[in-house]
Parts: structure tokens; C-alpha cells; sequence
């Protein structure tokens, strides 16, 4: 036996996935001629055994008269349950039960319960060969177990409670006779929270009734909505007081028509005040989406739909499965009431197959009517329980299964009363009752043990109005409690979208969702479910809607616009390829290549009075450094290495030293010449023995030193600055000591400012070949673009900073080519009638003259 129950539940969770694609769908009208709508009575169904088959005097004294519609509901399955046992040879043979019905006790015995008759209104009060019952199933309403219980307890009566789980029948010290059959709705704030996670909601409204029931059902669910970040916008607990209800009325009225929740969570006894407070409601259009339980599924005194809204109501029922032959027991039993399905729809839910849907109609909304009912007739249909009836459909057979079990245990609690009729041990039913489970005709299993804790699974329906007298409602998902978090909700998004527009039409969130690119800012004192949303940060992203925080981008990778994805940055430095870099290289080859053709000219003239009057050996080391000036500025360009950056500013510094001590030194020969000119001068030997020529090699060592001292403490190296352009990874050429780096290019300057304020001082000498103003003007070129350098190459990024360096080099390399070379190479080659001894000799006497005068 156990065994095979294992079996079974393995195969029921394996089917779990597959029931979602054969939906189930239900159909009902709403009969406005009945002014009772879903009133339900209190009953006792009490049950008592005969030997052989014993048919059941269906609905005796015109008790179908005295009930309502959906009273004959309950009773009629208590009757189809009885009727199927007793013909089935498999459970207790040659025995049936029979079964006594009672309805509307407190309303109609309220005034004889403390009379002399209680023997005509207490179940199981017997005299002396009067019948004695064996158990008595109660429901649906649980304040006729709670007042009358006791007394059946007094009666050694147990009692089966088929109606909704209630907590105060749960009291085993005050009901120890009482088994309710509903489990508790344990997993059902669960479900709940986790379908408001699927649809998104994270505003949500609650009304529960003011009882200890309703208290720890809100206590749960706020449980599972701070942890799922879900938010409660308000909370409206309806009194029982009908005086403090008339009184808080329009309090509740403004809670929930104030509140931005389009979403409602509705729970509690809906023989509260809370119906009343619906039927009202409806008469002022409060349109919310309703999400509740199966008690709820009724329609009220006016005709309608109790969660009755435009945007249709969600609710949750335990799972149960459809009794094949309900209908037809129902239409044998009443033959002239319930002849049609359309009789039927009229007293509760009728279902029918819906796994094909109406052709040509992409929307439930959209389907003519005439197709519609075309859809609702397609066979099979069939006559549906509530949860209720299946309740007491179940309660039937577990007493039968019970009884079956002692007699298969030859438990000796069998005596016979008149004849036929058998009475059993009621207590020792009761014990095997509790602990007993069994596969009832639908396939489910019902496990009667009260030890164990039921993980409850839950069916979940959406009921809407198609149109003014029908309603449908339809399976959508369903809710396992046997499966762990984040996998216990099923949802069929085909039926959903189809069927409804909840996805499309109905957000309810106290704020507008952060998109990507946004985070979260909270409020402060308001609930996390409220937040304004801010722009990122520089250099963050985020990807999802709602993010809390921002996700910084690794440093080798940049946010996009929209400050949702980070991009890799471009790896960029100052390339051959470029038009820039390849402007800047086409410079440099055709500047050294001049210099090489102007250091050719030179040595051709060699010979002549403008080459040897200026000292042409400073001459040809000035224009063989240049030409190492313009291509070091080539080091700059291209993919940056270690050795090239070392050589970028060591070979700058040493080549330009030498430039810049080569212009001293013709300045100070120029000086020194024409001083010695002068009679009575006692400078001649400096000239004659080449002291400036020892300016040179000085100066050059100096910078060495300088460029070692650099070199041995903190080299060049090569830098990817990752945060100078926010888009570019830049390559370049770090300096390492920025100190040696200023002091390198100080040095250069100083030399410069000496060459240049020497020179300025000798322009006015007069000499045939004087060349003090080309020194001159070549120094306030040199001078002008180095002091111009600073600012700029600061106030520039990535490679436009090199290339500002790059730039300079070849400008103040140039000015000194152009300034110095260029009019003595047009000397030589355009003028060179000029550029003789025997012209000089003129100009030299003439000038001699000019003196003596």
C-alpha cells in the first residue's frame, strides 16, 4: 500500500508541467432570478451503515425546498459519494452508507437548543434503541461546529468539518472530536507573493477580516513581501461590529480608492461584513484587480460576482480534480430541474474542454459571442465542485476506507441494531480516520494524517465578465509547495495572454520602474517599493530595470551613452598611419633631408669667404645635430617601446644641447672676433686656440650627466593611461621623474637664453659676414616655441599631446635652419659674385676706410 502511494506521487509530480497545457475552463450564468446568489446553510450530514444495498432517500421532506441552490450543491455530492460506494463491490461490501441531512440549525433551532426537545436537534442523541450515527460531517459555515461542536463532543459523536480551514477549530483541547478536512493555508501567502513577483506588482493593497485568522495570514504574507520586496500600500482590516463598521466605512472607502495599487489581496471569513462591504463597492466602480481565495467565488444578493472588476479577479484554490458523473447523478436526481446544461450553469460552474481555442479569435476579447458559446458547449462538458464539495465528496469515502480498514483488521466494533443496521466503534473509525490516505475515482490522494505537514498545492483561476449574465473562469497556473523557492509558481503565458490583458494593462508599482542606464534612489521614511530614479555615475552602468546600485566598468572599458553596457576603449597612440602622424613624419624627412642637402652645399663652398668667416666647422656640427634633431622627433611616432621611449629623451636632450651649444659658440666667435679687431686687444690667443669650440662638448656633457642622474633614479617607460580620454586607452611614453624631465628641458633653455642674449648684443657689430642677427632671430624662434610648448602640451590629451611635442621639435629645429642657413645658402647659390675673396677685399677696404675717417 505504501508503496504504491509512493508511486503514485512521483508520477503526480511528474505530470505537474504537463497539466498547465490542458487547461481547465468553466462557464456560469448568473441566475438574477435567484435574490439568494451563493447564500450557503449550515448543515449536518450525518452517516450511519445498513448491511446490503440501501439506497439513500435523496432530498427527503422537501428538503430541497426549504435550501439554496447551492446548499442542493453540497448536498448532492455527499449523496453521489454515498451512492458510488455503496454500488462498489471493492469497498465495504454488503454494507452502505446512509445518510441523514440537517440544514439551517442555528436559524431555525436557535430558540429550541436549551429546550426539553434536544433529542430532536443534537445529533446522536439517542434513547434506548433509538439510531446512533457514526460520524457527522459539518460545513460549510464554521459557527455551527464552533457553537454546536460541544455538543457532539458530549454525544461521543466525531465530526468531520468540510468548510474552509478555520483557527479556532483548530483548538485540539476544545474540539478534540473535530477533523477539519480543508489543510491549512500555510504555502498560501507564498503563493500569493510569488505571483505578484511574476506579474511584477510591487504595490499591493491587503483587506483581511479583524480575527486571528485573518492577523496571521497578513503576518505571513508581509513576511514573504519584505523578502521579496514587495510592499504593502495599505492594509484594510474590516471589523465585526457592524455598528464600528458603519462608522469606518468611508475610512476603508478612501484606503483603498487614495491608493495608487491596482492590485488587492483579499482575505478573511466572507460572512463578515467584508461582503457587505463589496456589494457596496460595486456601486462605486472600485476598479482593482482582485487576488483571493475560493470562499470568495460566489455571487452575492444582487447577482453578482463578489470580486466583481473591469480587470477580472484572480484566485487561488486548493487543487482538486473534476468527478466524472456529477452531472449526470445531478440531472437523475433532479429530472425535471436540472435537465439541460444551461439549468446547471445556472447553479455553479459548468466545465468544458478549452485546450483548443475558438477559431479566428487571436483574443478572448475579441471572439463574437456566437462563437463563444459555440466554444463553451464543445464536449466534454461537465458539472464542476467547489472546493467545499469535493470537500465532503472526500469526507465520504475516508469514512468508508476507514471502516473498510478495521474490517480488513477484524477490529470487533461491529453490532447489529434492528436488523440491518450496523453500528460501529465511532472512536476507534475516528482513529483509523486520521491516519488513513487513499486515491479517490479522480486520481488524487488524500492523505488524512494530521501529523504530517501538508505542503498545499493551490490551482489558480482568472474569473472575468464576458458579458452582462456570464462569467468564465480558467486555469492560468497553479502553485506546489513540494518544489523549492523560485520554482514552486507555473504559469501558462499562453492562456494569460490569450484570456487576459494583465501583463499589457495593470502595473501596480509605487514608482515607475528604473530603466537601464538608471538606479534606484529610496525616499527617505517611504517604503523601498518608492524610489526616484538617478543617472549612473560617470563610468557606471546598469543593465537591468531597478538596480539598486551601479556596476563601476573595469578601467580597460567605458560606459556607452545610454549607461548600459561597457564598451572597450580604443587603444590609440600617434601612428605612422594617421594623417597626423603621418603629417609629422613627412615633416621630419623632408626637414633632415634639407639640412643634409644645405650640409652638402656647405661642404661644396668649403672654400669660399661666407663659409670660413663664420667658423665652418661649428657650422657643420650645428647642421649634423639638426639633422639628428628632426629625426629623433621620429622616435615619437608609432607603436611606443621601452627603448624608444628611453631614446625619445635622451637623444632630444643630448641632440638638442648640441644644437643649442653650438649657436653659444658661434655667437661667442662672433664676439671674440670682432673684439680682437680692436687694437690694443689682449684676446686673440682665445680665438686663435678655438676656446668655443670647448663650449660644445662641455655643455653636451653636462646634459649627459643630467640625462644619467634621470636615467639611473626614474627612467622612461612606456604608460597606458586609461582615464585621460574616457573613450581611448592611451599609449604613450611616461617621463618618470617629471623633475629630471624640466630640468633637462631648463638646461636646453638656459643655453638657449645665453645664445640668444649674447647674440642680441652683437647684431649691431659691423662685419662683412657678421651673422650675429641670424643667431639672433634664430633664438627668439627657438625661445618663442619652447615657452609657447609649456601650455600647451599641459592643456592637450593622449596623443595630441604628443604630437604638441613632436611638433616643437620640429619648429625649433627648423627656425634655427631657416634662420641661420637658408640666407647664406642664397648667398652661395644665387649670389655667389658676393661670396669671393676679391669682393670681400673691396668691402673689407672700404669698411677699413670708413674707420680711419
Amino acid at each position: 500500500m505504501f508503496s504504491s502511494i509512493v508511486v503514485f506521487l512521483l508520477l503526480k509530480l511528474s505530470f505537474l508541467f504537463c497539466s498547465l497545457s490542458d487547461p481547465r475552463c468553466f462557464w456560469r450564468i448568473k441566475d438574477r432570478e435567484n435574490d439568494l446568489g451563493d447564500k450557503e446553510a449550515d448543515c449536518f450530514f450525518s452517516i450511519y451503515t445498513k448491511r446490503g444495498y440501501v439506497k439513500n432517500d435523496y432530498f427527503s421532506e422537501n428538503l430541497d425546498k426549504q435550501v439554496t441552490l447551492k446548499t442542493i450543491h453540497l448536498i448532492s455530492s455527499v449523496y453521489f459519494a454515498a451512492e458510488e460506494i455503496n454500488k462498489n463491490v471493492y469497498i465495504l461490501p454488503n454494507i452502505s452508507l446512509i445518510v441523514k441531512i440537517e440544514c439551517n440549525l442555528i436559524a431555525d433551532n436557535v430558540k429550541r437548543i436549551w429546550s426539553l426537545k434536544k433529542k430532536e436537534i443534537i445529533p446522536n442523541y439517542y434513547c434506548k434503541n433509538q439510531r446512533r450515527y457514526l460520524i457527522v460531517l459539518t460545513g460549510p459555515i464554521w459557527i455551527t461546529s464552533y457553537i454546536l461542536g460541544p455538543f457532539l463532543y458530549f454525544s461521543q459523536t466525531p465530526e468531520l468539518y468540510c468548510g474552509h480551514f478555520h483557527l479556532l477549530l483548530n483548538d485540539q483541547e476544545q474540539f478534540p472530536h473535530l477533523y477539519q478536512m480543508t489543510p491549512k493555508d500555510t504555502s498560501l501567502p507564498q503563493g500569493m507573493v510569488s505571483l505578484a513577483v511574476h506579474f511584477r506588482w510591487n504595490w499591493v493593497g491587503v483587506i483581511i477580516t479583524d480575527d486571528d485568522h485573518g492577523i496571521q495570514f497578513l503576518s505571513e504574507l508581509r513576511t514573504g513581501m519584505e523578502s521579496n520586496t514587495v510592499c504593502l500600500a495599505f492594509v484594510t482590516i474590516i471589523t465585526y461590529n457592524r455598528m464600528l463598521y458603519l462608522k469606518m466605512y468611508h475610512k476603508y472607502y478612501h484606503q483603498i480608492i487614495m491608493s495608487s495599487a491596482k492590485v488587492v489581496v483579499v482575505y478573511g471569513d466572507k460572512e463578515s461584513p467584508l461582503q457587505f462591504n463589496f456589494i457596496l463597492w460595486k456601486s462605486e466602480n472600485i476598479q482593482r484587480l482582485w487576488v483571493s481565495v475560493s470562499q470568495f467565488d460566489m455571487i452575492t444578493v444582487i447577482g453578482d460576482f463578489m470580486l466583481n472588476s473591469l480587470h477580472g479577479t484572480l484566485i487561488f484554490s486548493h487543487q482538486q480534480s473534476e468527478i466524472s458523473g456529477f452531472k449526470q447523478f445531478m440531472q437523475t436526481v433532479h429530472p425535471s430541474n436540472y435537465s439541460n446544461d444551461i439549468s446547471l450553469a445556472k447553479m455553479w460552474w459548468t466545465y468544458f474542454k478549452c485546450s483548443l481555442k475558438p477559431p479566428d479569435c487571436k483574443t478572448l476579447k475579441n471572439c463574437p459571442t456566437k462563437t463563444l458559446f459555440k466554444w463553451f458547449f464543445v464536449p466534454p462538458l461537465g458539472m464542476s465542485m467547489s472546493e467545499t464539495c469535493y470537500n465532503l465528496y472526500n469526507s465520504v469515502y475516508a469514512v468508508a476506507h476507514s471502516l473498510h480498514e478495521m474490517l480488513l483488521q477484524q477490529v470487533d466494533t461491529c453490532s447489529e441494531n434492528d436488523g440491518k443496521v450496523l453500528e460501529f466503534n465511532s472512536w476507534k473509525m475516528f482513529y483509523f480516520l486520521k491516519t488513513i490516505q487513499f486515491v479517490n475515482p479522480a486520481g488524487d490522494l488524500i492523505n488524512m494524517n494530521q501529523n504530517r505537514e501538508r505542503d498545499t498545492e493551490y490551482d489558480i483561476f482568472y474569473i472575468m465578465d464576458f458579458l452582462k449574465h456570464e462569467g468564465l473562469k480558467m486555469k492560468i497556473g497553479r502553485f506546489s509547495g513540494h518544489f523549492p523557492n523560485g520554482q514552486q509558481l507555473f504559469m501558462s503565458d499562453e492562456m494569460i495572454e490569450w484570456a487576459t490583458d494583465i501583463k499589457q494593462t495593470l502595473a501596480s508599482a509605487c514608482s515607475v520602474p528604473c530603466r537601464p542606464g538608471l538606479r534606484k534612489y529610496f525616499q527617505e521614511g517611504k517604503a523601498v517599493c518608492c524610489f526616484d530614479c538617478y543617472p549612473c555615475p560617470e563610468n557606471e552602468i546598469s543593465n537591468m530595470t531597478d538596480m539598486d546600485q551601479c556596476v563601476k566598468c573595469p578601467e580597460d572599458e567605458y560606459a556607452n551613452i545610454d549607461q548600459t553596457n561597457c564598451l572597450k576603449k580604443v587603444v590609440t597612440f600617434l601612428d605612422y598611419k594617421e594623417p597626423l602622424g603621418m603629417a609629422l613624419a613627412v615633416l621630419a624627412v623632408f626637414f633632415s633631408s634639407l639640412t643634409i642637402i644645405i650640409l652638402c652645399v656647405f661642404l661644396k663652398h668649403r672654400d669660399t669667404p661666407i663659409v670660413k668667416a663664420n667658423n665652418e666647422t661649428l657650422s657643420y656640427v650645428l647642421l649634423t645635430s639638426l639633422i639628428f634633431c628632426f629625426i629623433c622627433s621620429l622616435l615619437y611616432i608609432g607603436y611606443p617601446t621601452m627603448v624608444n621611449c628611453i631614446l625619445q629623451q635622451t637623444t632630444f636632450a643630448i641632440v638638442f644641447t648640441v644644437a643649442a651649444s653650438c649657436v653659444l659658440a658661434k655667437t661667442i666667435t662672433v664676439v671674440l672676433a670682432f673684439k680682437i679687431t680692436v687694437p690694443g686687444r689682449r684676446l686673440r690667443w682665445l680665438l686663435l686656440s678655438g676656446a668655443p669650440n670647448y663650449i660644445i662638448p662641455i655643455c653636451t656633457t653636462i646634459q649627459m650627466i643630467l640625462c644619467g642622474i634621470w636615467l639611473g633614479t626614474s627612467p622612461p617607460f612606456v604608460d597606458a593611461d586609461l582615464h585621460m580620454i574616457h573613450e581611448h586607452i592611451i599609449i604613450v611614453c611616461n617621463k618618470g621623474s617629471v623633475t629630471a624631465f624640466y630640468c633637462v628641458l631648463g638646461y636646453m633653455g638656459s643655453l638657449a637664453l645665453a645664445s640668444f642674449t649674447v647674440a642680441f648684443l652683437a647684431r649691431n657689430l659691423p662685419d662683412t659676414f657678421n651673422e650675429a642677427k641670424l643667431l639672433t632671430f634664430s633664438m627668439l624662434v627657438f625661445c618663442s616655441v619652447w615657452v609657447t610648448f609649456l601650455p600647451v602640451y599641459h592643456s592637450t590629451k593622449g596623443k595630441a599631446m604628443v604630437a604638441v611635442e613632436v611638433f616643437c621639435i620640429l619648429a625649433s629645429s627648423a627656425g634655427m635652419l631657416l634662420c641661420i642657413f637658408v640666407p647664406k645658402c642664397y648667398l652661395i647659390l644665387l649670389r655667389p659674385q658676393i661670396n669671393s675673396f676679391h669682393e670681400f677685399r673691396k668691402i673689407h677696404a672700404k669698411s677699413i676706410n670708413i674707420n680711419r675717417m
